[in-house]
C-alpha cells in the first residue's frame, strides 16, 4: 500500500516514518523547500527523540521525500493531510493550508484514493466544509479524519506505541484502508463518525488546558492567602488514588500557563466554534481568559523581585515545554516582552536547546548565554520558565540569586 503525506512537520513526519517503519511505502511533501532538503539529506528539522533513527532506517528504502505533491500523490492508497490549521484573528481554525493541500493532489490522485485528515480542525470541519470542497469540485474520495494525540518530545513513542487510534469514516471504503494501515500497531481502533472523530481530539486538548488554568488559579488563590506550600500541596494532591501514576498530574500543576503550538489555537478554536453554534463557552472563555493573563502576571513576580530597572535579569528556559525546541505560543517571549515594555532592558536568557530557535522567531533585544551557570552568575535575579531536568537544584548552587520559581520547581 502506498501512503502520501503532506505537511512534515512534528505530526506529518512522524506519521510518515512511523507507516514507513512498520513496512508501507511512504512519500512525503512539504511546501517548505529548506525542510525537504533537510530530511532528504537525512537530517530531522526539530529536536524529537527516535525520528532521526527512524529516518535512517527508513530513508530512500519505505520512505522518500518528493519536490512536489503530485509526485507524492501518484499512485498514493491514502493521502494523509498533516498541514497546520493556526488560528485566525477571530478564533477560527484557518483551514487555507488544508484546502491548498486538496487542491495540490485533486487531479492526480484515484477516486479510490483515501482522504484522510490528521490535521487537527473542530467538530463538524469534515461534514460542513471538507467534504462539500471535495464534492463541488468533483472529487469521489472517501474522506476520513484521524487525529493525532501526539505529545512534543515523545511523538515518536506515542505513535508507534498509541493508547487508542481514533477513525472518523463514513463509508467501508476508508474504514478498511484504516484498518489495513493500523493492523501493524496493535492498538485498539476506534472507528467513529467524521465528527466525533474531531471532538474526541478537542475534548482531549482542553481538557489538558483546563487542568492548566485550573492548577494555575488555586495556586493564584493559595498566594493570595499566603502561608502556603503551593508546590507541596499539588504534590501531594497527586497521590490521590484516582490521580497516582496518572500523566494528567503534569498539567494539573502551577506554572506560566500553556503554550505551544497546539493548546491557545484550539481552545481557540473551540471557542469560536461554540459561538458559531449558539453556545455560550464559559468554561473554556474562562480557561482562555486566565491563560492569557498569566504573562501578565508572571511578569509581575519578576519585576518585584528585582531591585530596579537597571537589574540584569536572568531568564532559565525559552521552550514552551522542557525535552523540546518549540518556541511557538511560549510564554517566555510573552513575559520578556512585558518586561522590556516595563523598562527592564537587560535581560539574558538560556535554554538547553533554543536558543538559536528563540533568536530567530521573536528577535528580542536581549542577551544569550551558553549555560545556566552563565545566567547565574551574571544576574542577581533569576526567573525560572521552563522546568527542564538540567535546572533542577540549581537555585541550592546559587543561594545568593534572587529566584523567581515561575514553575513551582525549584
Amino acid at each position: 500500500m502506498i501512503i502520501a503525506v503532506f505537511g512534515l512537520g512534528f505530526v506529518g513526519l512522524t506519521t510518515a516514518l512511523g507507516f514507513a517503519d512498520k513496512g508501507f511505502t511512504v512519500r512525503g511533501f512539504d511546501i517548505n523547500k529548506e525542510r525537504r532538503a533537510e530530511i532528504s539529506s537525512g537530517k530531522i528539522p526539530f529536536h524529537e527523540p527516535g525520528l532521526d533513527t527512524a529516518l535512517t532506517r527508513n530513508l530512500e528504502k519505505t520512505f522518500n521525500v518528493t519536490n512536489n505533491a503530485e509526485d507524492a500523490a501518484r499512485a498514493a492508497d491514502a493521502c494523509f493531510f498533516c498541514v497546520g490549521t493556526p488560528a485566525g484573528e477571530d478564533g477560527n481554525a484557518d483551514l487555507t493550508h488544508l484546502f491548498s493541500a486538496i487542491d495540490s493532489v485533486s487531479g492526480v490522485v484515484s477516486e479510490g484514493c483515501i482522504f484522510v485528515v490528521k490535521s487537527t480542525v473542530p467538530p463538524g470541519t469534515l461534514a460542513k466544509r471538507v467534504e462539500p470542497y471535495v464534492r463541488e469540485k468533483g472529487g469521489k474520495n472517501p474522506i476520513a479524519a484521524n487525529p493525532e494525540f501526539l505529545r512534543e518530545g515523545y511523538c515518536w513513542e506515542d505513535f508507534i506505541n498509541p493508547d487508542r487510534i481514533v477513525c472518523g469514516v463514513s463509508d467501508d471504503a476508508a474504514r478498511n484502508v484504516l484498518s489495513e494501515l493500523y493492523a501493524p500497531f496493535n492498538a485498539p481502533v476506534k472507528f467513529v463518525s467524521p465528527s466525533t472523530a474531531e471532538c474526541i481530539k478537542y475534548l482531549s486538548n482542553t481538557f489538558l488546558a483546563t487542568c492548566i488554568s485550573y492548577a494555575n488559579e488555586m495556586a493564584l488563590i493559595a498566594g493570595a492567602i499566603g502561608g502556603i506550600d503551593i508546590a507541596g500541596a499539588f504534590r501531594i494532591l497527586h497521590e490521590d488514588k484516582r490521580l497516582a501514576g496518572s500523566g494528567i498530574n503534569a498539567y494539573i500543576y502551577p506554572g506560566c500557563g500553556y503554550g505551544g503550538y497546539c493548546l491557545p489555537k484550539d481552545t481557540a478554536a473551540l471557542e469560536a466554534t461554540a459561538k458559531n453554534n449558539g453556545v455560550t463557552p464559559n468554561i473554556l472563555s474562562s480557561v482562555i481568559s486566565l491563560n492569557n493573563e498569566m504573562p501578565k502576571i508572571t511578569a509581575k513576580r519578576i519585576m518585584n523581585t528585582a531591585e530596579n530597572k537597571k537589574e540584569k535579569i536572568g531568564i532559565l528556559g525559552l521552550s514552551f515545554k522542557p525535552g523540546s525546541d518549540d518556541v511557538r505560543d511560549s510564554s517566555a517571549a510573552k513575559i520578556i516582552r512585558i518586561l522590556l515594555n516595563e523598562g527592564y532592558t537587560d535581560i539574558c536568557a538560556f535554554d538547553p536547546l533554543a536558543n538559536e530557535e528563540f533568536k530567530n522567531v521573536y528577535g528580542l533585544n536581549i542577551s544569550y548565554c551558553t549555560s545556566a551557570k552563565e545566567i547565574c552568575e551574571a544576574c542577581k535575579t533569576v526567573a525560572l520558565i521552563t522546568a527542564w531536568k538540567d535546572f533542577a537544584g540549581i537555585n541550592e548552587t546559587f543561594p545568593n540569586v534572587k529566584w523567581v520559581d515561575c514553575r513551582y520547581f525549584l
